[in-house]
C-alpha cells in the first residue's frame, strides 16, 4: 500500500457529525458504573487524566483562605471530605471522545465553585449563582466563538445556543482560536468543545446548519426564551431578521464588530418599539434588506459600521476587498477584545447593573496613543510626622500678689496649656473667650458632629480635660483656680467660666510636670503583666477623681475584648456614616497636617508601607461599599487583637451621672488618669469609638445607623458588658490600652493659642 492510500484510511473525516459532547460517568449510578467499565474495556480511551485529590485540596484550601494546612492536616481533610469513599467513585469522569481523553473531576457543584472561586468578588457567589441560570444564544462564531467561550470561562450563563454553517478554514486561524487539526471541522463543534473542556456540566445545543428563517424562534425561544443574543452573523439579512425576531421575543442583543472596539447594545427586553440597529437602517426590515443586491446594502453596512468616523484600514479594506484582499479582515487582537466587551457588558446585562440601550467605543488605537497617556501622581515620599519646626516652648504665668487678677498674657499661657489635652480625632472642640478677668470655656460651634460624639459626650470629655490642664497650671504657677460649669443656663456651649486670683501657699500639683509629655502610645509593648503598685495608683487617682477605674488583666479578657474592638473597628470602616467621619479626621500628608494643626496624621499611627497602602486604599468609600454588600472586611478585625495582644491591661473609666456635667467632671478625671499612667512610664491609647456608639442603640430614638449596624451594635454590647460591668447609673467615658512600650516620638498638633482665644469677645472662626 502507497503512502497516500495509508494516510487516506487513517484520515479522519471532518463534518457536523464530529463528536462535540462529552460523555459522564458518576461511578455512584450503577448503571453509569457499569457504563464507565465498558469504556475501559473498549481500548477507546488513550490517557486517563485523574487530579481529583488535588482539585478536592484546591477546593478545602479555597473554603478557608486562613487555613495553612502541613501535607499531613490537608490530606486528613480530604479522606474526611471523601467520607471512606475511594477517590475514583467520587465525582465525575468526562470522555473526550474527539481527544480519547478520559478526564476525573468534581462533582457539579464542586466543580463550579472551584472553578470559579478566583472569579470572587469580581463576582459574588450570589451573582454566580444568578448566572448560572441564563441562556446565551450566539449566533456567528468568528468574533461568536471567542464571546462564547470567555462567556463559559466567566461563568456568564449555563446554557448556550451556538449557531454558524461554517467550517474552519486554514485563513480563520488567524483569529479564532483552534488547531490546524481542527481544519474542516464545523466551527459550532470547535468552540462546544472547548466550552466542554472548560465545564463538562455545561448545556449547549448546536446548530451546524447556521441560523434560517425557518429555525430562528425555534433558536431564539425554544425550550425556554433565551436571555441574551450575541449576534456576530456576517449576512446582513440574518443580521436584521434575527434582531426582529428578538425585539418581537423581548430578547435584549449586543454585537461586536471588530472595528474600534465598537460594541452595540439593543434592549429589546426594556425598549419593545426600539428600532433596529438604533435606527441605522432607516426603517428598511429584514424583507427590504432580503431584497437588496449586494450594492444596495453597502450604504446601510456603511451606516451600521460609523462611516462618518471609520478607521482608515477599514477604508482600505472596503476598497480592496474583492481587488487585491478576498474578504473582510478581522484580527485575533480584535476578537479577543470584542469578547471580552461582550462578556464583561454580559454579565452586567444580566445581572440588571447595566440597562442602556446604544453604541460604545473601547478604540485600542485611540486610548492607547502619543499624547494619550495617563498623567500618573508623583510617587509619594515617605511621610514623616508633620511638626512643628520651632515649637514655642510652654510658659507659665508669673506668680500673682494676694488677690491680684491674671492678665491677658498670664490667660494665654494657661490656654497654651489648655489645648494641650487629648480629644477625640484631635478635633480640638474648644474655643476660650477671656473677658473681665475670667476665661470661658466654650464649645466650638463651628466643628461639625461625628456620630462619635453622641449628644455632645466626647466634646465635654474634651473640654473638661482641657479645663483640668488649666488647673494645674494655675496652680502651678501660684494662681487659685475657680470652676463653676454651665453658668448659664440659657447658653449651653459655655460650658464652664474660671477665675483666677492671686494667691499664696498654692501647692504644686505633681501631675502638671507631665502634661507637655502626655501623648497617645500606639507602639506596641511587651505583654507583661501590670505591675500591682500601677495598678493601684491609676485606682487610687481615679477614685480621688471620683470616677471609677476597671482594670482588665486576664489573657482571655484581653482576648474577647480584642475580637470585640476588631468587631467594632469593622463596623467603623463599613458604615457610611462612620466611615466619613472617621476619613474626615485624618491627615494624608505633612502640608495638610500643618495646614489644619488637628485630625490625626496618619504617620503618627504606626503603620508599616503595607498597612499604610491599605489606608490610603480604604479612604474612598465606593470601594469598601462592595465590601459591605458581600458581607466582608475580616481583615479590618485583626488591628484591635493585635494591638491589646501587646498590652498589659486595658482600662475603663466610669463617673457617676449622666449628662454633659457628668462628662465635663469625667474630662477632668481621665486628663488626671492619663497624666498618673504618663509618669508610671505607661504607654496610654484609647480605644473609645464603640463607648461612644453604645448610647445609640440603648434609647428609644433614631440611632443614626441601619438596622443590621444597630443589630451589630447590641452584641457587640453585651458581649463588652460580659466582659466590663457598668452600672446603670454611670457614664462610661474612655477605654485604653495600657503598656510598657516606647515612648512615642512625636505628638498631634495643637491649633495655635490666637485661634482659639479671643479677648473681649467671640474667638475668630478662621482657625477653628
Amino acid at each position: 500500500m502507497n503512502l497516500e492510500a495509508r494516510l487516506g484510511t487513517l484520515a479522519r473525516t471532518a463534518g457536523d457529525t464530529a463528536p462535540w459532547q462529552p460523555t459522564l460517568y458518576a461511578p455512584e449510578d450503577p448503571e453509569r458504573r457499569a457504563a464507565l467499565t465498558e469504556l475501559l474495556d473498549s481500548g477507546a480511551v488513550d490517557s486517563v487524566h485523574d487530579t481529583c485529590a488535588e482539585q478536592l485540596e484546591e477546593l478545602l484550601s479555597a473554603r478557608r483562605p486562613d487555613w495553612h494546612p502541613d501535607a499531613g492536616e490537608l490530606a486528613a481533610a480530604v479522606a474526611d471530605h471523601l467520607g471512606g469513599r475511594p477517590p475514583a467513585e467520587y465525582g465525575t469522569w468526562a470522555w473526550y471522545a474527539w481527544s480519547r481523553q478520559l478526564v476525573h473531576v468534581l462533582p457539579p457543584a464542586e466543580h463550579r465553585e472551584l472553578r470559579q472561586s478566583r472569579n470572587r468578588y469580581k463576582i459574588t457567589a450570589e451573582e454566580q449563582d444568578l448566572l448560572s441560570q441564563k441562556t446565551v444564544a450566539v449566533v456567528g462564531l468568528s468574533v461568536g466563538a471567542a464571546s462564547a467561550v470567555t462567556l463559559a470561562q466567566e461563568g456568564v450563563g449555563d446554557r448556550f445556543r451556538l449557531a454558524d454553517f461554517d467550517h474552519l478554514s486554514l485563513s480563520n486561524l488567524n483569529r479564532l482560536r483552534a488547531s490546524v487539526a481542527d481544519v474542516g471541522l464545523p466551527k459550532v463543534v470547535i468552540a462546544a468543545r472547548q466550552m466542554y473542556e472548560i465545564d463538562p456540566y455545561l448545556d449547549i445545543t448546536v446548530w451546524p446548519e447556521g441560523l434560517t428563517e425557518e429555525n430562528t424562534d425555534v433558536f431564539l425561544a425554544g425550550g425556554g426564551r433565551a436571555d441574551l443574543l450575541v449576534e456576530e452573523c456576517d449576512d446582513m439579512f440574518l443580521k436584521v431578521h434575527v434582531r426582529e425576531r428578538a425585539r418581537a421575543l423581548g430578547i435584549p442583543v449586543l454585537m461586536e464588530t471588530n472595528e474600534r472596539g465598537m460594541l452595540d447594545v439593543e434592549r429589546f427586553d426594556l425598549e419593545p418599539e426600539r428600532p433596529l440597529l438604533h435606527g441605522l437602517l432607516q426603517g428598511v426590515g429584514a424583507a427590504g434588506v432580503k431584497a437588496m443586491s449586494t450594492r444596495e446594502k453597502l450604504p446601510h453596512l456603511l451606516r451600521i459600521l460609523g462611516q462618518d468616523a471609520p478607521s482608515e484600514r477599514l477604508v482600505s479594506s472596503l476598497v480592496e476587498t474583492g481587488k487585491t484582499i478576498s474578504s473582510w479582515p478581522q484580527l485575533a487582537s480584535g476578537v479577543s477584545l470584542g469578547a471580552a466587551l461582550v462578556t464583561d457588558t454580559a454579565r452586567r446585562l444580566l445581572l440588571g447593573q447595566f440597562n442602556a440601550s446604544g453604541r460604545y467605543f473601547v478604540d485600542p488605537g485611540t486610548l492607547i496613543q502619543e499624547g494619550a497617556e495617563t498623567a500618573l501622581p508623583p510617587a509619594e515620599p515617605t511621610h514623616e510626622p508633620a511638626a512643628d519646626v520651632a515649637p514655642a516652648p510652654l510658659l507659665l504665668p508669673p506668680p500673682g500678689d494676694a488677690g491680684a487678677t491674671l492678665d491677658e498674657e498670664g490667660i494665654r499661657r494657661l490656654v497654651a496649656h489648655g489645648i494641650q489635652a487629648p480629644s477625640g480625632g484631635n478635633s480640638q472642640p474648644w474655643r476660650f473667650e477671656a473677658h473681665d478677668g475670667a476665661l470661658d470655656c466654650r464649645v466650638d460651634d463651628s466643628q461639625p458632629r461625628t456620630m462619635l460624639d453622641f449628644e455632645g459626650c466626647a466634646t465635654h470629655l474634651a473640654i473638661g480635660a482641657a479645663v483640668e490642664n488649666i488647673h494645674l497650671a494655675a496652680q502651678a504657677s501660684g494662681w487659685d483656680c475657680q470652676v463653676r460649669y454651665f453658668p448659664t443656663p440659657a447658653d449651653p456651649g459655655l460650658v464652664c467660666r474660671l477665675t483666677f486670683t492671686g494667691a499664696t501657699g498654692v501647692p504644686r500639683p505633681a501631675l502638671f510636670d507631665w502634661v507637655e509629655h502626655r501623648t497617645t502610645n500606639r507602639n506596641p509593648g511587651p505583654a507583661r503583666p501590670l505591675l500591682a503598685s500601677h495598678a493601684a495608683a491609676l485606682e487610687d487617682c481615679a477614685t480621688a477623681s471620683g470616677a471609677r477605674l476597671h482594670l482588665v488583666t486576664a489573657r482571655d479578657q484581653l482576648d474577647e475584648l480584642g475580637r470585640v474592638l476588631g468587631a467594632g473597628d469593622r463596623l467603623r470602616m463599613l458604615s457610611p456614616e462612620l466611615h466619613r467621619d472617621m476619613m474626615s479626621e485624618l491627615r494624608w500628608d505633612p502640608e495638610e497636617a500643618l495646614r489644619t494643626r488637628d485630625g490625626i496624621d496618619v504617620a503618627t499611627l504606626g503603620f508599616d508601607d503595607v498597612d499604610l497602602a491599605g489606608v490610603r486604599l480604604a479612604r474612598q468609600w465606593s470601594g469598601l461599599a462592595f465590601v459591605r454588600r458581600i458581607g466582608g472586611g475580616k481583615a479590618f478585625e485583626e488591628s484591635a487583637g493585635k494591638s491589646l495582644a501587646a498590652s498589659s491591661a486595658v482600662g475603663c473609666l466610669t463617673v457617676p451621672g449622666k449628662g454633659p456635667q457628668a462628662f465635663v467632671d469625667g474630662g477632668r478625671a481621665l486628663q488626671r488618669l492619663w497624666l498618673t499612667a504618663t509618669s508610671l512610664g505607661l504607654g496610654f491609647q484609647p480605644h473609645t469609638s464603640l463607648l461612644y456608639l453604645f448610647p445609640r442603640v440603648e434609647g428609644v430614638g433614631e440611632t443614626g445607623l441601619d438596622a443590621a449596624d444597630t443589630d451589630v451594635l447590641r452584641t457587640l454590647r453585651t458581649r463588652f458588658t460580659a466582659v466590663i460591668p457598668r452600672k446603670p447609673d454611670e457614664s462610661e467615658l474612655m477605654l485604653f490600652r495600657l503598656s510598657y512600650a516606647a515612648p512615642p516620638t512625636v505628638r498631634s498638633l495643637r491649633r495655635t493659642v490666637d485661634s482659639v482665644l479671643r479677648f473681649g469677645g467671640p474667638p475668630s472662626r478662621s482657625g477653628a
